[in-house]
C-alpha cells in the first residue's frame, strides 16, 4: 500500500502521477459514456442533439477549470481558461477542413461521429508527444519561447494577409502513401475500419481498409498540422505541461461534440480568422514583452483572449447575416 501511495505521488512533468491518472480517467469515461450509451446505435446527429451535447462538454471543462482554479490558485485557473478558449477558437478552421475530408469518402453522418471520436484516443497520444516534447524544449531551453512567439506573430500576420487556397484532399501525401500501399475496399463497410475479404489474385481471405479509417487518418493528419499553431500558443500562456495538456484535450473533446453545429454553418464564421489572428500576434507579442519587461497579468490576456474571439464572432455572424441557410454536410 505504500509503495502504492507513493507511486500515485510519483512527480511526472511538475504534477502527482494522481492528476494525470484522474484527468485521463475522466477523458475515458466520458468517452465510453458518449460512445457506449449515447451513440451506441450509429446514426445521424441532428444540430440541436450536437448543440446540447457540446453545451455538456463545455460544463464539463468548465467544472474541471473551477477545480483547477480552487486547487491551484487563480493564475492557473486564468492560464486553463485562455488556453481552453484559444484551442477553442483555432478548431473552428479544423471544423471546415473535416468536412471536406468526410464530402471527400462520402462518409454518411450517421457514421462521421463514431469516428470522430474514436480518433480522439489518437489524439491523446499525439497531442501528449507534442506537448511533452515542447515542455522538454521550453524547460531546457528558455529561448525556445521566443521562437514560439515568432512563430505565432508571423503566423497571425500570415492569416491576415495571406488568402488560403482550396483544399485537395486528394493530393493529401499521406493519403496516396496509404493508398498505394494498403488494400483499401471501393465501398464503406458500415463504420468498420477494416474488413476480411478475398484477395483478388490468390482468393483467400485477406485484411483490407475501408474508407472510413482513411478519413480517420487524414483527420488526424490535419489536427497534428493545426496543433503546430495551437500548442505554442498555449505555452505562450503558461509552461505549466498539466494545464497545457488539459486545456487542449478539453476543447478538443468539445470540438467533436460540437462539429455537426460548426459543419453546418462554418460559412457564417468567414471573417473570425482576422480575430484568431489578432489573438495569435498578440499571444506572441505578450511572450516578448514578459521576456523583455516582466510578465503580464493572466488576467489581462484571457480579457484580451476572450474580446477578440467574441468580437470576431460576433462580426462574421453581422456581415454573413443575409445567408442565414444552414449548409447541409455529407
Amino acid at each position: 500500500m505504500d509503495q502504492l501511495i507513493a507511486l500515485l505521488f510519483l512527480d511526472v512533468a511538475g504534477k502527482p502521477l494522481w492528476l494525470w491518472l484522474g484527468f485521463l480517467a475522466i477523458v475515458f469515461a466520458l468517452l465510453a459514456f458518449d460512445l457506449g450509451v449515447l451513440h451506441r446505435d450509429s446514426r445521424e446527429i441532428g444540430i440541436a442533439e450536437s448543440l446540447r451535447l457540446s453545451v455538456f462538454y463545455i460544463a464539463v471543462a468548465a467544472v474541471f477549470g473551477g477545480w483547477i482554479w480552487a486547487s491551484m490558485g487563480p493564475q492557473a485557473g486564468m492560464q486553463y481558461f485562455t488556453g481552453y478558449a484559444i484551442e477553442k477558437a483555432l478548431s473552428i478552421d479544423n471544423v471546415f477542413v473535416i468536412s471536406l475530408i468526410f464530402s471527400y469518402f462520402a462518409i454518411p453522418r450517421a457514421y462521421q461521429y463514431r469516428a470522430l471520436v474514436w480518433g480522439i484516443i489518437a489524439v491523446l497520444v499525439l497531442r501528449g508527444l507534442m506537448i511533452g516534447v515542447g515542455a522538454a524544449l521550453v524547460q531546457s531551453y528558455d529561448w525556445v519561447l521566443l521562437l514560439f512567439g515568432a512563430f505565432l506573430v508571423v503566423t497571425g500576420i500570415k492569416m491576415l494577409f495571406v488568402s488560403e487556397g482550396e483544399t485537395d484532399i486528394s493530393q493529401n501525401k499521406a493519403l496516396r502513401f496509404l493508398t498505394k500501399r494498403m488494400r483499401v475496399t471501393p465501398e464503406l463497410h458500415g463504420e468498420r475500419f477494416f474488413v476480411r475479404q478475398p484477395h483478388p489474385v490468390t482468393g483467400k481471405a485477406v485484411l483490407w481498409a475501408t474508407p472510413l479509417f482513411l478519413a480517420l487518418v487524414v483527420i488526424n493528419i490535419a489536427d497534428f498540422v493545426f496543433a503546430v499553431d495551437s500548442v505554442p500558443a498555449i505555452f505562450a500562456i503558461t509552461t505549466d505541461t498539466y494545464i497545457v495538456f488539459t486545456a487542449n484535450i478539453m476543447a478538443i473533446l468539445g470540438l467533436r461534440a460540437l462539429y455537426f453545429a460548426l459543419a453546418a454553418m462554418v460559412h457564417r464564421f468567414s471573417h473570425l480568422k482576422y480575430a484568431l489572428a489578432g489573438v495569435l500576434v498578440f499571444i506572441g507579442g505578450k511572450i516578448f514583452w514578459s521576456h523583455f519587461f516582466g510578465k503580464v497579468d493572466p488576467a489581462i490576456s484571457l480579457g484580451v483572449t476572450v474580446a477578440m474571439i467574441a468580437a470576431g464572432i460576433l462580426f462574421s455572424l453581422w456581415r454573413t447575416g443575409g445567408g442565414t441557410d444552414v449548409k447541409h454536410v455529407a
